[in-house]
């Protein structure tokens, strides 16, 4: 590893942060978290039950202009429910990019189905369009209107689109392959609270969508995630399968089927509905960190900063560079030196999630950008509280 280098990203994270110590995505709580807590506890409806839950799920609704939220304990289990919701099999495949957390492909196989990875775009690290429309067409045929894959003989349900980092790129386009294909589209936005394409919300697009709230993300309720769905219906049915299936009753506890108790508890939409209140601030504290970023590294030539993709207002959950020809080798000298040296919290994208030992098997396109994401690109400390 060139010490150059090094040195360029260690004098950014200075510069951008105002630190010389920086963790990567920390929460910041300055609302009114402790209060909104206090009556929390003071109502003992601590659980599944309580006024602060439809009070979050409604400042969602409203923020994100989703007909319907439904407030579930965190984002794998919100992906997990939307497949179940629309219909999934057994052994049906779900496309889905290589490059993403691991929560997307396990909600996947707790439905017993099974991922199928496809290649990423490396300037808006979201799925590569035209790359797919091509792939889908050597690989699956129309048969009584559903999509199968021609080597395994599985149907292809659906595909999730992963807006990573909280850049949106494209959706409109893959709005139009999955009707071409009749595919079920469930967004990941797990990273993009308060990112808009086209004017429109994450999640907003396909026939569902989700978003997490786990400490490191744009706002936190400790755990948790959200499914956002604009049929009311179909809200209706999730709503109803993640809180046991229970008939509502004052005091009967009827079921009506096997399902869920997956609701997020009050206590957490309490801290949830206090960070909400705050969103347009954090999100303009991000704005502040991501514009020393985009400064830094304007005319840089060996270090690319990745900007939100066209059409796309990102919430620059995490800011990424690219390091053109980095291999993994110097990739994790680089980010040993950063971390334990100078305490400086950087990583990696992630690990691809084709490679992990219980994902092996699974179908594949050409990942080729996929890979070069994996060694090349590298995320900065981009913590709220360093745009105070």
């Amino acid at each position: 590893m060139k010490n150059n280098i090094y040195n360029i990203i260690k004098k950014s994270i200075k510069y951008s942060t105002g630190r010389n110590k920086a963790n990567l995505h920390e929460p910041i709580f300055f609302g009114k978290e402790k209060k909104y807590l206090q009556k929390c506890i003071d109502t003992t409806f601590v659980s599944s039950a309580g006024k602060y839950i439809s009070m979050f799920e409604k400042k969602l609704s409203k923020f994100t202009k989703s007909k319907n939220v439904i407030a579930v304990l965190n984002g794998t289990i919100a992906l997990q429910v939307a497949l179940k919701s629309l219909g999934i099999k057994k052994n049906d495949e779900v496309l889905i990019p290589t490059v993403t957390f691991v929560g997307t492909a396990n909600a996947i196989k707790h439905c017993d189905a099974i991922p199928h990875f496809i290649d990423t775009s490396l300037n808006s690290l979201g799925i590569s369009v035209e790359a797919l429309d091509n792939y889908l067409k050597k690989i699956a045929i129309k048969k009584n209107k559903f999509l199968f894959n021609k080597k395994t003989k599985r149907r292809i349900f659906a595909i999730i689109p992963v807006h990573v980092f909280g850049h949106i790129s494209k959706i409109d386009d893959l709005v139009k392959i999955s009707k071409k294909y009749n595919l079920k589209m469930v967004e990941d936005g797990a990273e993009a609270l308060g990112s808009f394409y086209k004017n429109k919300h994450a999640g907003t697009f396909g026939d569902l969508g989700i978003i997490s709230f786990n400490g490191n993300k744009i706002i936190t309720t400790g755990g948790g995630g959200a499914i956002l769905c604009n049929n009311n219906n179909l809200a209706k049915k999730i709503r109803h399968l993640v809180s046991t299936a229970k008939k509502s009753h004052k005091w009967s506890f009827f079921h009506d089927r096997v399902a869920w108790n997956y609701r997020m508890p009050n206590i957490n939409a309490a801290i949830g509905l206090a960070q909400m209140e705050k969103i347009k601030k954090i999100i303009n504290l991000k704005y502040k960190i991501t514009k020393k970023y985009k400064t830094f590294f304007k005319n840089n030539h060996e270090i690319q900063f990745i900007d939100q993709p066209k059409n796309c207002k990102s919430n620059f959950w995490l800011n990424t560079i690219r390091i053109k020809n980095l291999n993994i080798s110097k990739r994790n000298k680089l980010l040993n030196i950063l971390n334990y040296k100078d305490s400086m919290n950087c990583r990696p994208v992630w690990n691809l999630i084709h490679n992990l030992p219980m994902f092996r098997k699974c179908p594949k396109s050409n990942l080729s950008n996929a890979k070069k994401i994996e060694k090349e690109f590298i995320t900065l400390p981009s913590s709220p509280i360093y745009g105070k």
